[in-house]
């Protein structure tokens, strides 16, 4: 009974939102020949309907990963439904002025203030809702499999100099269970292997949830190539624990044990709190990878840092791959002072935000300190790569899918 009524309430709110921005509609349309008219408004009611049933739909199968099509379908109705409340913005101020000429117009012996709703209002509060509709559209349309290298030299007073112009290539959050095909993931590995990396690393959330999700891009994805070896380390969504239930006991550790061979069978060096020397002339620099360890609450912190680190003590540089960047902060710079270069994920920089050279902004730099690019802290480097693939909104806007490229100089 309480679910029925809170479902009834909820589209009691999506029933009134849309009434209310209806209002604009209506009023600039209202110039309109009437059979025009009539199909915009019978369009806008039939974006109601199916969103309403689609929410209907989704309440009565919760627990159930979605369908490609209903990720595509729910995040396109979400977009419609917040250019709204940027509408709903400006009906609102239209409606204080309104309320403000009613008020004057009583107290005048002469009524001069028009207090009907303000054409221009309403045509402004569409256009400037018009503006992230088109972006978010455009950002699953385009901005999804937009991938884009991303190049960054790092000098370094530690390196060994026979890594002197080293070359490592990081990759991060392919969540191939977003991908409708095989194509895009085929695609990056192409731009990756054109750059001829010394290393390759990728540093967590191969799938949504499911081993099963990886199977069909293991083709593509074994065929990516690096001078010195590719190496792997897991993220929070590669242990399964946002999902609730499983078929019979054991299933979830079966999972992991599926997702672990599916990095044997790319070729991909799974590192799972150890560590790998790389020599080069007689010189050495070591890649330690961890499991997913993260610092706010809700997040398993499965990494042991301790454990890579033994027997790289004496190595002059150190490379660690840890998936959530709040690693860094809470534990990597704190303890190991002499780990020169942390490469995360995690974040996706949110699919969202503004990008441009001197400014970036998302809504995760409220969550994660460190969420994308560079951060140094004295000898200490931190790089938080957005992610080749994508999770939950099906595109980027401003954050496109990102395949990094380092190149080690010594300083």
């Amino acid at each position: 009974m309480q679910k029925i009524i809170s479902t009834g309430l909820i589209f009691l709110i999506l029933f009134l939102l849309d009434l209310y921005v209806f209002q604009a509609i209506r009023l600039v349309t209202q110039n309109l020949p009437p059979l025009a008219q009539k199909v915009i408004h019978f369009l806008y009611w039939a974006v109601f309907v199916v969103t309403a049933t689609t929410f209907a739909l989704a309440s009565g199968t919760r627990g159930t990963p979605p369908s490609n099509f209903q990720t595509y379908l729910a995040s396109t109705l979400f977009i419609i439904f917040a250019s709204k409340l940027v509408v709903v913005l400006f009906l609102f101020v239209d409606d204080l002025l309104r309320i403000g000429k009613v008020v004057l117009n009583a107290s005048s012996k002469e009524a001069g203030f028009d207090p009907s709703r303000s054409r221009f209002l309403s045509q402004v509060g569409l256009v400037v809702a018009a503006i992230p509709f088109s972006a978010f559209i455009y950002g699953m349309a385009k901005g999804a499999y937009d991938y884009r290298v991303k190049r960054v030299t790092l000098r370094l007073p530690n390196l060994p100099t026979s890594f002197d112009g080293f070359k490592m290539l990081q990759i991060s959050d392919l969540h191939t269970g977003s991908f409708m095909s095989t194509a895009p993931l085929k695609e990056a590995v192409e731009i990756i292997n054109k750059q001829e990396a010394d290393l390759v690393f990728f540093t967590g959330d191969l799938v949504n949830n499911l081993a099963s999700e990886v199977q069909p891009h293991i083709p593509a994805l074994k065929e990516i190539r690096a001078k010195s070896g590719v190496f792997s380390v897991l993220g929070n969504h590669d242990y399964a624990d946002y999902v609730r239930e499983w078929p019979y006991p054991g299933a979830k550790a079966d999972n992991l044990r599926t997702l672990m061979d599916s990095h044997q069978r790319m070729g991909w060096q799974l590192l799972m709190n150890e560590n790998r020397i790389i020599e080069r002339n007689g010189e050495q620099i070591a890649v330690l990878g961890v499991e997913n360890w993260g610092n706010r609450a809700g997040f398993p912190k499965y990494g042991q840092l301790d454990k890579a680190y033994q027997g790289t003590a004496h190595i002059p540089f150190k490379v660690l791959l840890s998936h959530d960047p709040s690693h860094w902060d809470g534990e990597i710079n704190q303890k190991y002072d002499d780990i020169d270069l942390t490469l995360s994920g995690h974040t996706h920089g949110m699919q969202f935000g503004v990008n441009i050279p001197g400014w970036k902004w998302s809504p995760v730099q409220y969550v994660y300190k460190q969420w994308a690019g560079l951060y140094k802290k004295g000898r200490q480097h931190l790089y938080v790569n957005t992610g080749l693939g994508f999770l939950g909104y099906p595109g980027r806007v401003g954050f496109l899918p990102e395949i990094t490229v380092f190149e080690l100089k010594k300083a």
